[in-house]
């Protein structure tokens, strides 16, 4: 057989064999009833998060479990989240503990929800079931019940709002009592 027909020959064996393997894709499995769409692009168990600005620590947030979602754009904290506030100097002005948390990852602001206590370094302690932290404002605040304690008083109200740090802060519909020193 000449060479150029045995060239041919090989050639006409390796084009059949590579069209039969076209042939046959494997195709993976997939669950009719997942979503996609609902699916976080990211997660992460017993994680920390840092959220800073202009090199600036703002805050550092863990949590049990996390999940990222980029629509919208945020960020789901559970399994217990704690959240410690930084001022101005960087040093830690309070403290936050709540079941779960919501971040928006646009304005890194920050819902807490069930069982919320915080903590300030002055010993004031606030407990909620709902609270709202501002990042821009590096304000808290919430529509919901709170009572809050310190070592001149014990109030309670509906709706409150404070700097992060639990100073100068706002009680709507107040009762309780102030205590003499």
């Amino acid at each position: 057989m000449p060479v150029r027909a045995t060239i041919a020959l090989m050639l006409l064996v390796l084009l059949t064999g590579a069209g039969w393997g076209c042939e046959e894709k494997v195709r993976p499995s997939v669950l009719s009833d997942v979503d996609s769409e609902t699916l976080p692009q990211q997660e992460s168990w017993n994680s920390t998060v840092v959220i800073s600005d202009s090199g600036m620590v703002k805050a550092v947030i863990e949590a049990g479990y996390i999940r990222v979602f980029d629509a919208p754009r945020r960020t789901l904290l559970s399994e217990g989240v704690i959240v410690h506030f930084f001022d101005e100097h960087g040093v830690e002005s309070s403290e936050l503990h709540s079941r779960e948390a919501n971040v928006d990852d646009r304005t890194n602001d920050l819902e807490a929800i069930g069982d919320v206590v915080v903590t300030s370094s002055d010993s004031t302690v606030l407990r909620t079931d709902h609270l709202f932290w501002d990042n821009a404002k590096q304000l808290i605040h919430t529509p919901e019940q709170v009572w809050i304690t310190s070592p001149k008083e014990s109030i309670q109200g509906k709706g409150f709002e404070a700097q992060q740090n639990l100073r100068n802060y706002r009680i709507f519909q107040v009762s309780g009592e102030a205590r003499s020193q």
